[in-house]
């Protein structure tokens, strides 16, 4: 479902003052109809995940109160949790200046957020300007890791 069928109704972007100082939601979204959401722990402010949505993932997610995204591997609309049970109850939507970001704010519903079993998608790090200094450069970047474990267990809950 595109921009033009969707229930949601936006405001024009012809205005770039009007984008940006109105109160009318004009998302830019791209080419493909999309645009990024960064969704994070409304109550520690730690980012989970970044996905995209569409204007159908958008009403979708106002209606239902959950986050829903658009899976660009799939081509479809992608109600976060609904496999897992691990749903995103939604706090609040932002976006951005000039509105070609949004920003959930959540309340996971489950134990974590990544289909890896952990709590956010960011569980690794790259390596800090002091330690960047100590790499060789003949391996590729290696990635720190910044959970201890697992927030659950990926095979038990999608059967993989």
């Amino acid at each position: 479902m595109n921009a033009e069928s969707s229930p949601l109704k936006v405001a024009g972007r012809e205005d770039r003052k009007a984008v940006e100082e109105h109160l009318e939601f004009a998302p830019k979204f791209d080419g493909d109809g999309l645009i990024p959401a960064v969704t994070t722990d409304a109550a520690s402010g730690e980012v989970l995940m970044v996905a995209y949505m569409n204007a159908e993932a958008i009403a979708k997610s106002l209606e239902i109160g959950e986050a829903v995204y658009y899976s660009r591997s799939r081509q479809t609309l992608w109600h976060k949790g609904d496999t897992s049970g691990h749903t995103l109850k939604i706090v609040e939507m932002r976006t951005d200046c000039d509105q070609d970001c949004l920003w959930l704010k959540v309340t996971p519903q489950g134990p974590g957020c990544c289909h890896t079993g952990h709590r956010s998608c960011f569980y690794r790090r790259l390596p800090t300007a002091a330690e960047f200094g100590a790499l060789t450069g003949e391996s590729a970047l290696p990635l720190v890791q910044t959970e201890a474990s697992r927030a659950f267990d990926p095979a038990a809950v999608y059967g993989k």
